[in-house]
């Protein structure tokens, strides 16, 4: 099976995620922007990761819009993202980034990814200061932290990767089934 794998990362962890699926199916690797929309649509499989950026998954549009032209081809999609692998956050990424009718055609998952600001372009470290700022600012007003909350605080001084290579598991076994 002719397999593609495709992705868009901000600091690099999207990308990690990426090579190994890429090595693990033997397929060919391309960033989104490396590769062109008829290109995409002769693979028989398509996989596409992309960073978390306010709830949403960089680039994704692009798969979606190529959804008529994909039809009958494996698709998986994966967001990578700094909050842990969980039910809720799971569902709140598909819920932001694909409608009932996407998820018909498209597998999803989600894998944790890190935190490194240096990394991040200058307008997306402002951003993120920002919501440090108004964490920090609950906190001090004594209000409840939600676990993420108090993970962003922690993480973000120090550089964070919490990929892990197993993750891909299920991904790789829709691929090859």
């Amino acid at each position: 099976m002719k397999t593609v794998v495709i992705y868009q990362s901000k600091t690099g962890y999207t990308k990690k995620y990426a090579q190994w699926i890429a090595e693990a199916l033997q397929a060919d690797l391309f960033e989104n922007t490396k590769i062109k929309d008829d290109e995409i649509i002769s693979y028989d499989a398509v996989v596409y990761g992309g960073s978390l950026f306010a709830t949403g998954i960089l680039g994704l549009k692009r798969i979606k819009k190529l959804l008529p032209s994909l039809a009958g081809k494996k698709i998986a999609v994966f967001g990578v993202g700094l909050s842990p692998v969980r039910e809720d956050t799971i569902n709140s990424v598909k819920q932001h980034n694909l409608t009932e009718e996407e998820l018909k055609a498209i597998h999803f998952y989600y894998f944790r990814g890190g935190f490194n600001l240096k990394k991040l372009s200058f307008i997306d470290q402002t951003m993120m200061k920002m919501m440090k700022s108004s964490i920090e600012k609950k906190k001090k007003a004594g209000k409840l932290l939600t676990e993420d909350e108090n993970e962003m605080l922690e993480a973000f001084n120090v550089i964070s990767d919490f990929t892990d290579r197993s993750a891909i598991e299920p991904l790789l076994s829709f691929i090859q089934s």
